[in-house]
């Protein structure tokens, strides 16, 4: 169901006094999605990103239940799943595994646990770029950690949450998403190093400014192998690269120069991989000083260079993405555009002045038509907070 943000949490809550009764012990968790502004592919090679939490989320009713039974509603689909604390086993269906590994990670934990009653939904564009994965895994984990009392703190439900995803669902993601989601603030943007989880907030409060997804329509069918191929490929860089510096322990510690002086003896396709995080590493710190600066121009061309990067080096864009990238690059009003998200489909995020918003879209619908025949949405989000009680 495509219901629109403010209504979605009436709908989660009138499903679930449908469902499980109006309970004066539950409780409603808002989770958000995510953009990143820049830092591709960056998180698993111990480097830096720039994500956002945004104004689309996913919501969450939830009440305790007095046995070890888990009874959850996924609103959106119309679909139910009950399983215990002693029957964690992968569902078939898929989305309730997303909430066992959750449960999994806390009982590892060794914190005590009682069943609930969940209903859930949210208006997060399934499979484009925008991390409703992680939305549902840390809403939920935020959640189970308020109505028990459980005493996580933020790092925690994190770690608790990418290792769901990780060890549940069985993809080998990073922890970015799952960080933004717990520890985004309204206005800001985050820089994480995903080696040592230091993190620092810079400002976005251009009012004048927005950011427009354009979704492709194309899911991403290739995300997930060719993910763990491009992790390979940066791996084999950095093990070659060692034999001429011991201490590199991923391309986070790697310098441009040092990876040309040494281009010819790696593999071609393994540089040009290298060469794209290396300088995405860069770009991050360069778009963390446009934002400090006032100067979005420059932020602008770093998103430009970025895509760039994905398409050319990275090479996890796809035809789609680059139409609307190319579109976007010839619309005034638009200061920068790239792909966001594993590639192969998804989203494109783009700057936009406010004033040329309606141009934009509507030059996206009608070029997009025309060059592939499918149509586009776009979407505009905010910078919001991350996860916490309505």
């Amino acid at each position: 169901m495509n219901i629109s943000t403010p209504a979605k949490q009436r709908f989660i809550e009138d499903a679930f006094a449908k469902k499980f009764g109006d309970r004066k012990d539950k409780i409603v968790v808002r989770s958000p999605g995510r953009i990143n502004l820049i830092g591709e592919h960056t998180d698993y090679n111990e480097g830096f990103v720039l994500p956002g939490a945004i104004d689309k989320g996913v919501w969450f009713a939830i009440a305790p239940r007095d046995d070890n039974e888990f009874h959850f509603f996924a609103g959106d689909m119309q679909d139910e799943f009950a399983c215990s604390l002693s029957s964690l086993q992968k569902s078939e269906k898929g989305w309730p595994n997303y909430l066992m590994g959750v449960i999994e990670q806390i009982v590892r934990r060794g914190r005590e646990l009682r069943g609930c009653d969940v209903v859930f939904g949210g208006d997060i564009p399934i499979g484009a770029g925008l991390s409703s994965s992680a939305a549902v895994e840390a809403g939920f984990a935020f959640a189970l950690n308020t109505i028990f009392s459980l005493g996580f703190d933020k790092l925690e439900l994190v770690k608790i949450s990418q290792k769901a995803e990780n060890e549940f669902v069985g993809v080998q993601c990073g922890i970015m998403d799952q960080f933004i989601n717990i520890f985004g603030q309204e206005k800001k943007v985050l820089r994480l190093d995903c080696r040592m989880l230091e993190y620092e907030y810079f400002p976005f409060e251009r009012d004048d400014l927005c950011f427009v997804l354009c979704d492709t329509g194309v899911r991403r069918k290739l995300a997930s192998s060719e993910y763990n191929v491009r992790r390979s490929q940066c791996e084999a860089g950095v093990a070659a690269l060692r034999e001429h510096d011991a201490s590199l322990k991923s391309l986070r510690d790697v310098k441009l120069e040092f990876l040309e002086e040494h281009k010819n003896e790696l593999d071609p396709i393994v540089y040009k991989r290298c060469a794209y995080v290396v300088r995405e590493n860069a770009r991050v710190g360069s778009t963390c000083e446009a934002l400090l600066s006032g100067d979005l121009h420059s932020f602008g061309e770093l998103m430009y260079q970025s895509h760039a990067g994905l398409r050319d080096e990275y090479e996890v864009s796809c035809s789609e993405l680059d139409v609307l990238v190319d579109i976007a690059s010839h619309v005034s009003g638009v200061l920068g555009a790239r792909m966001v998200g594993a590639g192969f489909g998804g989203c494109t995020l783009n700057l936009v002045e406010k004033e040329h918003r309606e141009e934009f879209t509507q030059t996206v619908r009608r070029e997009y038509k025309r060059a592939t025949g499918n149509d586009a949405m776009t979407y505009v989000v905010q910078i919001q907070a991350g996860t916490g009680l309505v």
